[in-house]
């Protein structure tokens, strides 16, 4: 496969020998489907390998652009210094690469590029991997012309120095034991000896299709711990917060002399590292000194707060280099600002606003440790916060269309992790992507696009229908998992057999999403002028007959039930299922039994009490310290939002979980009352419902045109909007 630029030369994808001649595994299949497990060698997995090419400028450099990707990952260099790292992770049918202006990095006479390819080797949710396709396709254009691009030229070898590991996480990623004897100091620079390394193969017929990522490369940058205490042969290394990243320090001692590193996202009882972490992660790994001045470099990135630093001969410990790199999308921390009178509403915004952050790396992630996994469930969420936080719709877009574009040609109703090799479905998920493309097309006004993913929903929906029986709702979706919540024990008692692959019968929770959906797609039709349909009345009618008892007025959770759960009812409520005798008991029941649900849920709840304008228990909730509270998340010392409302409450909880993160997009459009009365933010719907509570609220965010801000002081309401939007609709 050739890769083309600007018409002026070719890149071939290089790679390392031991993969020449292996015929890909095709790892893609529908998540219940019989397939025999490929067998793939080990000694392929977890390589690390460096790539050089050494050249000659003649004349001065006006500009510079480099573009090239790698399978699984780069981390390139020019001249020694680092210029950035990737791809987003994606499928070899659609596959990133990306663009950098690198004229600030070279010179005239000899230049160096130099990259650290990853494979990981493993099927998992955080790299398309497990397949064989490894290497690595660049090219560099100078003032115009191609300067360089691989080829059989470039020189590689491997990077010896990871040594003897294991596995954390869901096949997440392997423990880095560095072996800084083994390490080839210098191979970044101008001037290195190379003469050893083999040349490149060339791989003629490749398949992978690329495409320009459209969102940037991730902001990576350095920052020194907020405290650093001795221990016991050793230091405690604190950042003040949960980051994404990697620990870094400089060290001289002995050669063979060891340095056990630990980290964690909390701290034990006895103020040690809880290294064995909740999220079945155990971060402890060894580093082997050379006898020189050696620095600490992992590759791969973790989620953190803590590090333990442990080493018998302390003196070869330099505590005044303890570091972190941090990584994540890139993040303007002036793009949403917000502060109010109660301090506990401002720490529920902050470990949300964190959470969103650093668990948005080249695609959203439900966790930046145990899975690394983009679900598509989770963004629901996770894409309403992030296009407050952040204000850049880029990284929705793209979410959206990796479901679309990805994992559509695997099943098309759409699987629940895009990208990964990890084979999984959600019915409920794949339901929500509908309303994940509205909401994008009504904060962005971006028609092209909604155009464009017009037919995948229609696919989706196509795909579904396959099990609607003559009333029009869905029996037995059993090839995709019912899910309702998450963990299990947050269900409410929902009373339904929810077994993955044995799904019988007619079940409440499926059918509202499914009833969401085709309201989404409703909606989407007369946006795009099409003809509507009149499939929604008589769903609701369906529906009510299956769901409701109108001697409780409730909802219960699946034909021949009389359990009415606070799934059950939340989402009919929300969609306009609930018929308006039923309003006032459905409110009654979320009043009493609160946030007897997952964190994920919890958005919909507030969402529910929103449509029924219940606004201030839906503020109630979100600023309560109920065991099941964000509240209760900053009492046990969350600097991010917990998977779960108590790190006691999952058997495996992480700790950055930005699928926890619905306060902020609530109380914006409901609370504040700020939301976009037409496509793109043209013009704002204001219609705030303030608690009487809150005194105070400094509140600004960029949208298209440009940025709102919103201030209550004394009793008194401003609101400015950006140059020619108007403001339809105000309250006060």
């Amino acid at each position: 496969m050739v890769l083309r630029l600007n018409n002026l030369g070719s890149a071939k994808w290089i790679m390392d020998q031991r993969f020449n001649g292996l015929q890909p595994i095709d790892v893609y299949h529908k998540e219940l489907a019989h397939v025999e497990p490929s067998e793939h060698s080990e000694a392929l997995q977890n390589v690390h390998t460096l790539v050089r090419k050494t050249f000659v400028l003649e004349e001065h450099v006006s500009e510079a652009l480099l573009q090239l990707t790698a399978d699984d990952y780069y981390k390139v260099y020019v001249n020694g210094q680092f210029v950035g790292q990737g791809p987003a992770q994606s499928n070899y049918y659609h596959y990133y690469y990306n663009k950098y202006d690198v004229s600030e990095y070279l010179q005239q006479g000899d230049n160096i590029i130099a990259v650290h390819v990853y494979y990981h080797g493993l099927i998992s949710r955080s790299y398309n991997s497990g397949d064989y396709r490894q290497g690595l396709l660049a090219e560099l254009s100078v003032n115009g012309s191609t300067q360089v691009h691989t080829d059989k030229t470039w020189k590689y070898t491997t990077a010896e120095e990871y040594g003897p590991t294991s596995v954390i996480g869901y096949n997440t990623q392997f423990l880095e034991n560095i072996d800084s004897r083994l390490q080839l100091n210098g191979w970044r620079e101008r001037g290195f000896d190379d003469s050893g390394w083999l040349f490149a193969w060339e791989h003629l017929e490749d398949d992978h299709l690329l495409v320009l990522q459209p969102t940037p490369t991730l902001s990576v940058y350095e920052i020194k711990p907020q405290q650093v205490k001795r221990i016991d042969e050793g230091y405690l290394i604190d950042f003040g917060h949960e980051i994404t990243g990697q620990f870094t320090m400089k060290a001289h001692g002995q050669s063979g002399q060891t340095i056990e590193v630990r980290c964690g996202e909390e701290l034990l009882p006895d103020q040690r590292v809880r290294y064995q972490m909740r999220c079945n992660c155990t971060y402890q790994e060894i580093w082997t000194l050379s006898g020189e001045r050696d620095e600490l470099e992992f590759y791969d990135y973790k989620a953190f707060r803590y590090v333990e630093v442990i080493a018998e001969d302390e003196s070869a410990l330099q505590p005044e280099t303890f570091a972190a790199i941090v990584r994540h999308y890139p993040l303007d921390e002036k793009a949403c600002q917000f502060e109010s009178s109660n301090p506990l509403l401002n720490s529920i915004w902050s470990i949300c606003a964190n959470g969103i952050t650093y668990g948005t790396q080249e695609n959203y992630v439900d966790c930046p440790s145990r899975e690394k996994g983009q679900y598509l469930g989770d963004n629901t969420v996770i894409t309403h916060a992030h296009a407050y936080v952040s204000g850049d719709l880029r990284m929705i877009r793209k979410a959206i269309e990796d479901f679309a574009l990805l994992s559509s040609r695997v099943c098309p109703g759409l699987m629940a992790v895009a990208p990964g090799h990890f084979m999984q479905e959600i019915a409920d998920f794949s339901l929500q992507w509908p309303m994940q493309l509205l909401q994008y097309y009504k904060l962005s006004g971006d028609r092209e696009f909604l155009e464009s993913m017009y037919p995948v929903a229609e696919q989706m929906m196509d795909y579904f229908d396959r099990y609607k029986r003559q009333d029009g709702l869905l029996d037995s979706v059993n090839d995709k998992w019912n899910l309702v919540d998450w963990p299990e024990n947050a269900r409410d008692g929902y009373d339904f057999s929810l077994k993955k692959g044995h799904i019988e019968g007619c079940h409440n929770v499926i059918n509202a999403f499914y009833y969401g959906a085709l309201q989404s797609m409703s909606d989407i039709r007369e946006e795009l002028q099409m003809p509507r349909r009149d499939d929604l009345e008589v769903f609701c009618a369906s529906f009510r007959h299956a769901f409701y008892r109108p001697d409780q007025k409730l909802f219960v959770d699946a034909e021949g039930s009389e359990h009415a759960s606070l799934h059950a009812n939340v989402l009919p409520l929300l969609f306009g299922l609930a018929p308006e005798e039923a309003v006032t008991s459905i409110v009654g029941l979320i009043r009493t039994k609160r946030f007897s649900c997952g964190v994920y849920m919890a958005y919909f709840v507030l969402k529910a009490l929103a449509a029924a304008k219940e606004y201030e228990l839906l503020y109630d909730l979100i600023v309560s310290d109920d065991l099941h509270s964000w509240g209760n998340m900053v009492k046990e010392g969350a600097t991010t939002c917990y998977e779960a409302w108590s790190k006691e409450l999952k058997w495996n909880t992480s700790l950055c979980h930005p699928w926890a993160s619905a306060p902020i997009p609530l109380f914006i459009e409901e609370i504040v009352g700020l939301k976009p009365a037409s496509p793109g933010w043209e013009k704002v719907s204001f219609e705030p419902h303030l608690p009487d509570s809150l005194r105070e609220i400094r509140l600004s965010f960029r949208v298209p045109a440009g940025e709102v801000q919103f201030e209550l002081k004394d009793g008194l309401i401003s609101l400015n909007v950006p140059e020619g939007v108007a403001v339809v609709k105000q309250v006060g």
